[in-house]
């Protein structure tokens, strides 16, 4: 009984060690993580308001805010209310905690307010701007209902989205209604999101309002005319309570007009970047860094660019960054498409996967996006800080691979071939050193390169036949259709774009139509057989240069892809009846 009692008693304090050595570490590496990028912002819930309507102030952080001093706050603003909320979430295995504030503000008078900058633990939050009209006032005659116009920018650019708010205040309950707005010649009007309804006093009285958003995006520069919107609709009259229970009392027609506008679109610039991106603001932050950077390992940063002026069609996407000694791979980006007030807003978030090949120094840059900066009339470009990072030793083939030292600015090119070989042998008696130079990691990635060939063979031979839900694609009269070719978009999306879309969509949509895709719409003119549908695309592109009539544009390709375009396909084969016809047929 003796002996295992002691053999026992070993296990049992070997067992105590490995915990108490696990939870030491894990001490230490909570201990040790702190917020790369952390910072305290501040935001408003929308960049225009009316005297009497109350705006939102948010100040986030990671830290506890606490009471802060809001006495600079007290010359042109009244603090209703104050909320604070806490939110956790987990990234890359770090834990991110962040802290909410947000403060209820109603202006004291009409103009450009400003929201001044505020101590936060240490931390100055931005100065933001206000704009404060006076509140709407009632048509004469203090009538039931009256309909207020809001434009975004009122000197827009050519294909600059601009927002279009349509606001119905009605002081009498009302049985049906319809709020409509026609879409002037040359644009596209679309109408986003659902109806938002709220009450305001108005002159002494409470109205009932209903909030109807729209996005409009001129084809061609020049003075635009924007119709006033129109509601019609029934109120419910008098009769007493029952009768209006049962549906019995009086009812009256009311109507309503609002305001055209008038706005001034600009010509795109003859230095204007391209791809041409007109907006009111663009912003680019890392929303997590890469941490604990082995060679041979993954690791993930997110980067938000957030886009204000712009819909998720007109946004391309965040560029893909080239990193010397790594390869980067990007997951698809998402999308959130809100307003501040008339403006739209459209936030971008894509996470990058950095592996690097060695151990050392590692230079990340940052990404960086061309626009037009639509309130400055001038170019801008949206640009990420570099990042230096420092990369351990990985393991296996990466053990002892090293990333080359970064050669100075002004240090001349050298040939590569005249490098030193990697003279560095494992216990095996094979060379390991040099990063990519090591020839088994280039068989890896050669492995992993084939296995993602089969796969997209695979992908591609047992994907689920989507032709049925396409457009059918005709070919010109006499000509066979050409085996196997499948376009990436049909005739329904034509129709919608044309309808909805910007002349952009549209040729996006005619080069996906061909079978197969087109380069350009050049290719497509080549391939079209209707001599209707090549002038149709031949005014879309003129009208994309703001040098031809956009909704000409659209009449004649409407008209021409009524049926769906007609392509020259290839030549019959020899299986072809090629005789000539009788010289005198038989009637």
């Amino acid at each position: 009984m003796r002996p295992a009692a002691s053999t026992q008693e070993p296990r049992t304090v070997a067992c105590l060690r490995a915990t108490t050595t696990a939870l030491l570490a894990l001490l230490l590496l909570l201990a040790s993580a702190s917020p790369v990028l952390a910072a305290t912002r501040a935001w408003l819930d929308r960049s225009r308001t009316a005297i009497g309507q109350p705006v939102v102030l948010s100040i986030e952080s990671d830290q506890d805010i606490g009471q802060p001093d809001l006495s600079a706050l007290k010359d042109d603003f009244d603090v209703i209310d104050t909320a604070t909320s806490r939110q956790m979430q987990m990234v890359n295995g770090r834990v991110d905690r962040s802290v909410v504030l947000a403060i209820t503000l109603q202006p004291r008078r009409t103009g450009e307010l400003s929201i001044p900058a505020l101590d936060i633990q240490g931390q100055r939050t931005p100065v933001l701007g206000l704009r404060v009209v006076d509140a709407p006032a009632a048509q004469p005659g203090n009538s039931n209902a009256y309909i207020e116009t809001d434009v975004d920018d009122l000197t827009p650019y050519v294909q600059q989205t601009v927002g279009v708010t349509l606001r119905l205040f009605y002081a009498v309950p009302l049985v049906s209604g319809q709020l409509d707005i026609d879409p002037p010649q040359g644009t596209s009007l679309q109408r986003v999101g659902d109806d938002v309804q709220s009450t305001r006093e108005v002159n002494g009285r409470r109205y009932s309002v209903v909030e109807r958003r729209f996005l409009l995006v001129p084809d061609r520069s020049g003075d635009l005319v924007l119709p006033a919107a129109r509601f019609n609709g029934r109120a419910a009259g008098g009769g007493g309570f029952f009768d209006s229970m049962l549906g019995m009392g009086q009812r009256s027609d009311l109507n309503a007009s609002g305001q055209t506008q008038t706005l001034h679109v600009l010509a795109q610039p003859d230095n204007a970047p391209q791809p041409w991106l007109p907006l009111s603001d663009l912003r680019l932050r890392y929303a997590s860094a890469p941490r604990g950077l082995k060679a041979g390992q993954a690791s993930s940063f997110v980067v938000e660019a957030t886009a204000r002026g712009a819909t998720r069609a007109q946004l391309p996407d965040l560029p893909m960054p080239t990193v010397d000694g790594a390869q980067v791979f990007a997951e698809p980006p998402q999308y959130t498409e809100s307003f501040d007030g008339a403006t739209p807003v459209v936030k971008v978030t894509r996470q990058y996967s950095l592996v690097p090949s060695g151990a050392g120094a590692l230079s990340l840059p940052g990404l960086k996006m061309d626009w037009w900066d639509v309130k400055a009339d001038q170019q801008r470009t949206a640009a990420l800080p570099d990042m230096s990072l420092e990369v351990a030793a990985g393991s296996g083939n990466f053990a002892n691979a090293t990333l080359p030292e970064p050669a100075p600015a002004n240090a001349p090119q050298t040939d590569p071939s005249a490098a030193p070989a990697d003279t560095s042998v494992a216990a095996s008696g094979e060379s390991t050193g040099g990063g990519l130079r090591d020839p088994r990691l280039w068989m890896l990635i050669a492995l992993a390169f084939a296995l993602l060939w089969v796969l997209t063979l695979g992908w591609f031979y047992l994907r689920p036949r989507a032709a049925a839900s396409r457009a059918p694609v005709r070919i010109a009269p006499g000509l066979p259709e050409a085996p196997g070719v499948r376009a990436r978009h049909g005739l329904p999306d034509l129709r919608r774009a044309l309808d909805t879309g910007t002349l952009d969509d549209v040729g996006q949509i005619l080069v996906g139509m061909a079978p197969p895709p087109a380069r350009d719409l050049d290719a497509v003119m080549g391939q079209l057989a209707d001599p209707a549908q090549r002038r149709a695309v031949e005014a879309l592109r003129r009208a994309r240069w703001a040098e031809g009539d956009g909704a000409q544009a659209r009449t004649l390709l409407r008209e021409a892809f009524a049926t769906g375009p007609t392509w020259i396909g290839a030549r019959a084969s020899s299986t072809q009846d090629t005789s000539l016809p009788p010289l005198y047929p038989e009637r």
